[in-house]
Protein backbone atom coordinates (compact mmCIF):
# COMPACT_ATOMS: atom_id res chain seq x y z
CA UNK A 1 0.00 0.00 0.00
CA UNK A 2 2.96 2.26 0.63
CA UNK A 3 4.34 2.24 -2.14
CA UNK A 4 1.45 2.14 -4.85
CA UNK A 5 0.60 6.03 -2.50
CA UNK A 6 4.13 7.04 -3.19
CA UNK A 7 3.93 6.14 -6.47
CA UNK A 8 1.00 8.26 -6.97
CA UNK A 9 2.08 10.83 -5.12
CA UNK A 10 5.64 10.97 -7.51
CA UNK A 11 3.44 10.64 -10.79
CA UNK A 12 0.94 13.81 -9.79
CA UNK A 13 3.77 16.16 -8.52
CA UNK A 14 5.59 15.44 -11.77
CA UNK A 15 2.98 16.32 -13.73
CA UNK A 16 3.48 19.85 -15.71
CA UNK A 17 1.76 22.58 -14.45
CA UNK A 18 -0.75 24.02 -17.41
CA UNK A 19 0.07 27.28 -19.10
CA UNK A 20 -2.40 29.88 -18.91
CA UNK A 21 -2.52 31.02 -22.64
CA UNK A 22 -1.77 34.48 -23.33
CA UNK A 23 -2.72 37.49 -25.84
CA UNK A 24 -0.47 39.94 -27.32
CA UNK A 25 -1.27 42.62 -29.63
CA UNK A 26 1.00 43.54 -32.51
CA UNK A 27 1.53 46.26 -34.62
CA UNK A 28 2.45 45.88 -38.12
CA UNK A 29 2.69 48.85 -40.28
CA UNK A 30 4.03 47.67 -42.93
CA UNK A 31 1.02 45.71 -44.29
CA UNK A 32 -0.09 48.02 -46.85
CA UNK A 33 -2.73 45.33 -48.98
CA UNK A 34 -5.33 43.10 -48.25
CA UNK A 35 -3.19 40.26 -49.20
CA UNK A 36 -0.91 40.99 -46.86
CA UNK A 37 -2.53 39.48 -43.16
CA UNK A 38 -2.28 36.27 -44.93
CA UNK A 39 1.43 36.19 -45.04
CA UNK A 40 1.45 37.80 -41.04
CA UNK A 41 -1.27 35.28 -40.33
CA UNK A 42 0.42 32.22 -41.88
CA UNK A 43 3.81 33.03 -40.06
CA UNK A 44 2.56 33.59 -37.07
CA UNK A 45 0.35 30.52 -36.73
CA UNK A 46 3.92 28.59 -37.88
CA UNK A 47 5.23 28.95 -34.16
CA UNK A 48 5.04 26.41 -32.20
CA UNK A 49 2.46 27.12 -29.21
CA UNK A 50 0.66 29.86 -31.19
CA UNK A 51 -3.21 28.78 -31.05
CA UNK A 52 -4.79 31.60 -32.43
CA UNK A 53 -3.71 34.72 -34.55
CA UNK A 54 -6.22 37.50 -36.08
CA UNK A 55 -4.73 40.03 -38.28
CA UNK A 56 -6.61 43.09 -39.33
CA UNK A 57 -5.59 45.32 -42.53
CA UNK A 58 -7.19 47.81 -41.46
CA UNK A 59 -6.34 48.77 -37.79
CA UNK A 60 -2.01 47.25 -38.59
CA UNK A 61 -2.89 44.98 -35.69
CA UNK A 62 -2.37 40.98 -35.13
CA UNK A 63 -4.06 39.66 -32.18
CA UNK A 64 -1.89 36.34 -30.92
CA UNK A 65 -3.24 33.77 -28.80
CA UNK A 66 -0.59 31.64 -27.48
CA UNK A 67 1.22 29.10 -25.07
CA UNK A 68 4.00 31.10 -23.14
CA UNK A 69 5.47 27.68 -22.28
CA UNK A 70 6.47 26.69 -25.99
CA UNK A 71 7.13 30.14 -27.48
CA UNK A 72 8.16 33.90 -26.16
CA UNK A 73 6.98 37.35 -27.99
CA UNK A 74 10.05 37.61 -29.02
CA UNK A 75 9.61 34.42 -31.56
CA UNK A 76 6.22 35.87 -32.33
CA UNK A 77 7.70 39.56 -33.87
CA UNK A 78 10.60 37.75 -35.08
CA UNK A 79 8.13 34.92 -37.59
CA UNK A 80 6.24 38.53 -38.58
CA UNK A 81 9.81 40.02 -39.09
CA UNK A 82 10.97 37.04 -41.06
CA UNK A 83 8.21 37.52 -43.25
CA UNK A 84 8.96 40.75 -44.68
CA UNK A 85 6.26 42.28 -42.01
CA UNK A 86 8.29 43.88 -38.45
CA UNK A 87 6.17 43.84 -35.86
CA UNK A 88 6.33 45.51 -32.53
CA UNK A 89 4.22 45.12 -29.18
CA UNK A 90 1.40 47.23 -29.17
CA UNK A 91 1.31 49.62 -26.29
Amino acid sequence: MRKVTLLTLMALTSLPATAKPQTVTLDVPTMNCVTCPFTVKKSLQNVAGVSEADVTFETKVAIVTFDDEKTTVKALIDATTNAGYPSTIKQ
